[in-house]
């Protein structure tokens, strides 16, 4: 962890299926001096809800229905052998969200140090208890949910003796600033004496450098190499400049936080002779 703070930068389907494009995504991250990327992992028969299916959409493949896109842009095990094998090569580490229990099953052959709950998922209870029982870290995306739905989700873990981190989010995309909400991160913190962190869906830098001010620990932003790029996500996710700009920032701030204890530096000292005349 840099800072006390760790960054993870979510990858998440902006890859649009393309593992090329992954891996450029992952060395930006890498380079950008980021902790983590994540993906995230679907089994589309299972995670596509039925009415969606059929419906014929736009793609880079032509029109093609819901479903064969979802299908398309979905990374298999070949895949996820190559992200493991490039994550080591280049240094740094990745995880995935797992969005159905044959996901999650699937992601466990690959001994990823997290798991991550996406907040749609989070009142899934069955899965709940499934990532729960492997007894992981997990990150809690709290966007879409109630007090009560939080509560059901911290109880399960508790239950299992399984780690989590709250992350606080809003699920719009992009998030508009005035909905952010910032100040809910000490609230969860107080309110399920867990650590807190933050889930941003914005196209801006600087609420995520707010979220640690308020106390967030760890930082999860979607990040992309063209926002212009096709796709749901690429319009709420950070290009290669806002990226390092953003973990410039976040590096510096223990240094600008200092230890909260006063003190009188020398320079002030002097300072002082030369302007207090009595």
């Amino acid at each position: 962890m840099k800072n006390n703070i760790l960054i993870i930068a979510e990858i998440g389907i902006n890859h649009n299926g393309d593992l090329s494009l992954a891996k450029k995504m992952m060395k930006l991250a890498k380079d950008s001096g980021c902790d983590f990327v994540k993906f995230q992992k679907r089994t589309p028969d299972i995670t596509t809800p039925e009415n969606k299916k059929e419906i014929i959409r736009e793609t880079p493949w032509g029109k093609i229905s819901y479903l064969k896109y979802k299908k398309k842009i979905e990374f298999g095990l070949k895949e996820y052998k190559e992200i493991d094998k490039f994550s080591k090569k280049i240094g740094i580490g990745w995880f995935a969200s797992a969005w159905d229990i044959q996901s999650l099953k699937f992601l466990k052959r690959f001994k990823s140090k997290y798991n991550k709950v996406a907040s749609a998922m989070i009142t899934n209870l069955n899965f709940l208890n499934e990532v729960a029982k492997q007894k992981k870290t997990t990150f809690i995306s709290t966007g879409m949910c109630t007090y009560k739905d939080i509560q059901k989700a911290v109880k399960i873990f508790r239950k299992n003796k399984c780690k989590f981190v709250l992350m606080h989010s809003v699920s719009s995309y992009p998030a508009k600033e005035e909905d952010l909400n910032l100040s809910l991160i000490p609230v969860l913190a107080k309110k399920y004496k867990c650590e807190v962190g933050y889930s941003g869906h914005e196209s801006t830098v600087s609420p995520s450098i707010g979220a640690c001010y308020m106390g967030a620990k760890f930082i999860e932003r979607h990040i992309t190499l063209d926002r212009a790029m096709w796709g749901t996500d690429q319009s709420a996710s950070l290009s290669p400049g806002g990226l390092t700009n953003l973990v410039k920032m976040i590096k510096k701030i223990k240094i600008i936080k200092g230890d909260g204890k006063k003190r009188i530096l020398e320079d002030e000292k002097n300072k002082s002779k030369e302007l207090r005349y009595w």
